[in-house]
């Protein structure tokens, strides 16, 4: 224990002297090595024992991401290095690779400085690769690469140095590939490249913890023909003895990746539009301990003892127990009961975290995942745009209708966590609907819900989360309210794709200042005119004005929006959410006497001028599609492909890539449902897969009417459709 306390009170003394803090994550293409990675680097630096390493998956503390053999929740570590005789405090996140679990990737990049990539040497850059890249460099955080499963190139693919050295450059050639289309147009990033020269590439194996970089071998005079001979003779111990990866890759994080006070002042002008000449942005950029408490919450988990746990960046001020902050988006303040650090795996309490650290406090009850907690009433930080919207839906009952209410708090606080699933509670039918980004991603929360509160549920067959949206120009509709006094004439057009996803990416919102806002509109394509008469956005829905001066509409238009919201939240075919309408009201006659213009009237009025404009733009349900590549050897790639065409999809391209055939293509969410037995069996189990959510697009004509049918059937509508929706 004397050990621990030791290391503790020098992460305590380091918290101070930002200068020699690093707060990084780790990202990569599920299964290429990260969280065996992060065990030895915990290793390294005496956090666990070196013998268990790689294997204890320190970082992995779920039962189920033990079974699983994957991670599932990012989780936060702390540990300390020296480089260069000075000690460095290095904060890390392990994030996890799955595509289902995107959304805590994107959360983790809003805390930390520098990402640590980890591609398999013999799989490369894969499309998971891909996406974490682009989700650091959108956050303005610094890449570096790591190369893993070396050993597999000399050991399986038995490779001498030179095709080992065109491998390895091939692997980095297309990871810079990918960084310099992400970053060109990107004004404040110069170039962030990577390579052997510089040190910022490192290679090795974390399950045989070595490790080597162009410093490394400097200082230890090993070079790849040593590496390959010792791995040969199986002296697997002796080249971690001489090489060992913590050192390798803990100097490339102090070296090369930023610390808070050099990365605060690019990164806080990406993620916060409040004003760059208040004494707030002051504080920020110079990561100021004395300043104003600015706290950007990536992460909110439930500790058994302590309850809930939010962990974040702390941007500015020193955060204390007792302080009483305010969480953006709520009322009130919230009274902080204990704050740490963490260490290892595990939360150390601590009586203040200082600017620049990586925090983990108890007491904030309003705060989500995304939350601004601050000492001052603030513009809060942008929110985390997730790449991936839900694209599947289950419903869950509970099993014995006296753990309904407990099923209930459950489901909230999951939302709560999880940011990326969306949960609708329907007290009617006591049957409550959980969406997420795929199936692995709900069975892992369902399961969850049963084993960590001991609630038995049923969960429903998984079903597909459609949208609704526009086609073409329509006519100018009324909308008549009940008592004939008030009507609305509206009309509504598509969005073109651009603009829808511009909203998407949270580049055009209410919440930024209207000249901003009106810019990134017209940059997207929206004409002049359009986008100066905004009057509010509701999904990726835009409501114009385009009224001349009528009475009594300025006090109306809560209830126009509140009616408009109505009606794009269940669309006109399937009662599904509305995507891309730009929606014009032209001109609205309404009643003197406000009495006689009040929510029942004017909210029916507008939800049917919506509805009926919307059936005239020729509305039709778009589904889901994932994209999907199948690794294969060449004898199965027929029945890989046939996989794909089987069900709705269509194959784009396929080429060989070392020993195995590459078959790329797109299909319906819809179709995907149980892919993965599927495709074992097709493949007699030879095959690795990825699929990725790629969108929505239009649903075939000829499925419209029966989709739409089973739908209104599930959710208990009228299944006869009206008369104007014959146009499939």
């Amino acid at each position: 224990m004397g050990r621990r306390k030791k290391i503790v009170q020098e992460c305590e003394r380091l918290m101070d002297e930002p200068e020699n803090i690093r707060n990084i994550a780790i990202a990569a293409h599920v299964d290429h090595g990260k969280t065996t990675l992060t065990d030895n680097l915990l290793a390294g630096a005496g956090m666990i024992s070196d013998e268990t390493a790689g294997e204890q998956l320190a970082m992995d503390t779920e039962e189920d991401e033990q079974e699983r053999g994957i991670t599932i929740d990012a989780a936060n570590v702390s540990m300390t290095h020296e480089y260069e005789d000075t000690n460095h405090l290095i904060n890390l996140i392990d994030t996890p690779g799955h595509v289902d679990f995107g959304g805590d990737v994107t959360r983790a990049m809003r805390a930390v400085d520098g990402a640590l990539v980890v591609v398999d040497a013999v799989e490369g850059a894969m499309p998971q690769t891909e996406t974490v890249l682009r989700q650091a460099l959108r956050e303005g955080v610094k890449p570096a690469l790591f190369i893993n499963k070396v050993d597999r190139l000399i050991s399986e693919l038995e490779e001498g140095p030179q095709e080992m050295q065109e491998r390895l450059t091939a692997v980095i050639r297309d990871v810079n590939d990918l960084i310099r289309g992400m970053t060109e147009e990107m004004d404040d990033i110069d170039d962030w490249t990577v390579s052997v020269e510089d040190g910022t590439v490192g290679f090795g194996s974390a399950l045989y913890k070595w490790g080597v970089s162009m410093p490394s071998m400097q200082r230890t005079g090993m070079d790849f023909g040593d590496i390959i001979d010792l791995e040969q003779a199986d002296k697997r111990q002796e080249l971690h003895n001489r090489t060992p990866l913590a050192d390798v890759v803990l100097d490339m994080v102090c070296e090369h990746f930023p610390n808070p006070i050099d990365a605060q002042p690019m990164r806080i002008p990406r993620v916060w539009r409040g004003d760059a000449d208040s004494e707030l942005a002051d504080t920020m950029r110079l990561v100021d301990e004395d300043g104003e408490v600015v706290l950007m919450v990536t992460d909110i988990g439930v500790d058994p003892h302590a309850g809930e746990i939010a962990a974040g960046r702390v941007f500015s001020g020193t955060i204390e127990k007792g302080q009483e902050l305010y969480v953006s988006g709520t009322a009130g303040k919230n009274r902080i009961q204990s704050v740490g650090i963490y260490m290892g795996g595990e939360r150390e309490e601590v009586d203040r975290v200082p600017a620049g650290n990586i925090a983990a406090v108890t007491g904030l009850k309003d705060a989500i995942a995304g939350s601004t907690v601050s000492s001052v009433e603030m513009t809060p930080f942008e929110s985390i745009e997730h790449i991936s919207e839900p694209v599947i839906t289950k419903s869950v009952e509970a099993q014995n209708m006296d753990d309904l209410p407990k099923l209930i708090e459950t489901l909230q606080q999951v939302s709560k966590e999880d940011p990326t699933i969306q949960i609708e509670i329907n007290e009617d039918t006591g049957e409550h609907l959980i969406s997420g980004q795929g199936e692995l991603h709900l069975e892992v929360i369902t399961q969850r819900i049963e084993r960590n509160q001991g609630i038995p549920v049923n969960t429903g067959e998984p079903i597909v989360v459609f949208r609704e949206a526009p086609q073409q120009e329509s006519r100018e509709v009324e909308g008549i309210s009940p008592n004939r006094h008030n009507r609305f004439y509206i009309s509504i057009e598509p969005l073109d794709q651009e603009v829808i996803d511009t909203i998407k990416m949270g580049e055009a919102s209410m919440d930024m200042p209207e000249l901003e806002r009106r810019e990134a509109l017209m940059e997207a394509g929206l004409d002049k005119d359009a986008a100066q008469e905004v009057e509010t956005m509701h999904g990726t829905n835009i409501l114009i004005d385009d009224t001349k001066g009528i009475q009594h509409l300025n006090e109306t238009m809560e209830l126009v929006v509140e009616g408009l919201e109505e009606a794009l939240d269940d669309g006109p075919l399937a009662a599904e959410p509305v995507e891309g309408s730009l929606i014009r009201l032209h001109d609205a006659r309404l009643h003197e006497d406000a009495i006689h213009r009040g929510p029942a009237q004017v909210i029916p009025a507008v939800r049917e001028a919506v509805h009926n404009a919307l059936v005239d733009a020729k509305i039709k349900l778009l589904e889901p599609i994932q994209e999907v590549r199948i690794d294969v050897p060449n004898d199965h790639m027929g029945a890989a492909s046939g996989e794909i065409q089987g069900r709705r999809g269509r194959v784009d391209d396929m080429y060989q890539e070392g020993d195995l055939m590459v078959v790329e293509g797109v299909a319906p969410v819809d179709e995907m449902i149980g892919f993965s037995s599927d495709i074992r069996s097709a493949t007699e189990g030879r095959a690795s897969w990825n699929t990725e959510n790629a969108g929505f697009q239009v649903m075939a004509d000829n499925l419209q009417p029966e989709t739409i049918t089973e739908i209104r059937e599930r959710k208990g509508m009228k299944t006869e459709l009206p008369e104007a929706i014959n146009y499939f």
